[in-house]
């Protein structure tokens, strides 16, 4: 095996890797505030809520991510503008439709979330006074919070993972720029090697973290 490309395509990786970062985050960020809200609706009396929350999982979660990148990407035309290297016209698509997928996944794991905390929690925040949505954010989704952590954090590890698909509309992330240099080398092995560790150190970092995490909060209790 040969490495020495290294030294002339390294950046490759690094901003690769730094792309895929932001890309997790932000989806992450807006899959909790979609899922939050698809949640929501899924347990709430109102029955059409219901049936859109229960039509959007469905679908979404029936239909292949690679899919919902593609359509995503020639629904949303954008002009073409870059920011540190971005093409946004290409990075925006992307993360809302990584977004989406990850709101539809969310959004079963805050239901779960908050239906395991006990119904005694909210009636007895109405009881002293507390409206339906001030008990559920002060009372029910705290405690919820406990509960779906680790299952948050173990979809954080997806989404880093699955980011790669996103190299199909030539976003400059992790598996994108493993491409550029294959190509450039000729080497398909060595830049797909250090790719994976790559990834492997991500995940691995992210999920110690969420650990450590975790044990704080069951320290808290």
């Amino acid at each position: 095996m040969d490495f020495s490309f290294l030294s002339e395509y390294w950046y490759y990786f690094v901003s690769g890797t730094a792309n895929t970062i932001v890309i997790a985050i932000l989806t992450v960020i807006l899959g909790v505030i979609i899922g939050t809200v698809i949640a929501l609706m899924k347990i709430s009396h109102n029955k059409v809520l219901k049936a859109v929350a229960s039509s959007y999982i469905e679908f979404i979660r029936g239909t292949p991510l690679l899919v919902q990148i593609t359509l995503f990407f020639y629904l949303i035309s954008l002009p073409e503008f870059h920011i540190f290297g971005l093409e946004l016209e290409r990075f925006i698509p992307g993360v809302i439709a990584m977004s989406v997928n990850s709101g539809a996944y969310v959004a079963e794991i805050i239901r779960a979330g908050i239906q395991a905390v006990d119904k005694g929690q909210m009636e007895a925040a109405r009881s002293i006074g507390f409206t339906h949505g001030q008990a559920m954010r002060y009372i029910v989704l705290p405690q919820a919070l406990r509960n779906i952590l680790p299952a948050l954090g173990n979809e954080f590890v997806v989404v880093i993972k699955e980011s790669s698909v996103l190299s199909v509309i030539s976003i400059s992330e992790l598996m994108r720029n493993t491409n550029i240099i294959q190509g450039a080398i000729y080497r398909p092995f060595e830049p797909l090697a250090i790719t994976a560790i790559i990834y492997f150190l991500l995940t691995f970092s992210l999920t110690r973290l969420l650990g450590y995490a975790e044990r704080r909060m069951r320290t808290s209790d």
